[in-house]
């Protein structure tokens, strides 16, 4: 199935901490690969379900999660077009240089928006954020983390980040003159 995404953003708590995404840019129009152990497609109501350890990949970003749940448009005459897609269980979002995991996920294309939703961690080479909320804008690039949002409660090895921003800044050596 390879078509087009969209992404839906939650408006949720205002933004605690911000950086740039390795995914500014991402090509939201480049054809989507699926791999999965099942599908169940719902025609009717234009949904898709992948079960079973998925993997979807576009581009350069990779998602993987329990489940998905793809919506879509069906032209009269043409395929499918993705709007959206959610991810349900282990949710983990790949970038060339990022890493970000939740218990939830949300892939809009339309908007251009990624957000991950629950004991969410932020991984950047040795940096690494922890919140509750990830909201990626895919167009410039803009990742906001918050503290507040899904449940406060922790995965397994996970600390709940109680409405807070958590993290850890790791700062390369610099040169002494």
């Amino acid at each position: 199935m390879k078509t087009v995404c969209a992404l839906a953003l939650l408006a949720l708590a205002a933004p605690a901490a911000a950086q740039n995404s390795a995914l500014k840019n991402h090509n939201t129009d480049a054809p989507i690969d699926f791999d999965a152990a099942r599908i169940e497609v719902r025609d009717k109501d234009n949904q898709a379900l992948l079960s079973g350890n998925v993997k979807i990949v576009q581009a350069e970003m990779t998602l993987n999660a329990d489940n998905v749940k793809i919506f879509y448009d069906r032209p009269k005459n043409g395929d499918p077009q993705v709007k959206r897609l959610d991810a349900d269980g282990n949710v983990v979002l790949n970038s060339p240089t990022e890493k970000a995991t939740g218990r939830y996920g949300i892939y809009d294309v339309t908007t251009k928006q990624v957000t991950l939703i629950g004991n969410v961690v932020l991984t950047r080479g040795e940096s690494v954020l922890r919140g509750q909320r990830l909201a990626i804008d895919l167009d410039s690039g803009r990742s906001t983390l918050d503290g507040a949002g899904a449940s406060g409660t922790a995965r397994a090895g996970q600390p709940a980040t109680s409405g807070r921003v958590t993290g850890r800044f790791v700062v390369p050596p610099r040169d002494s003159k």
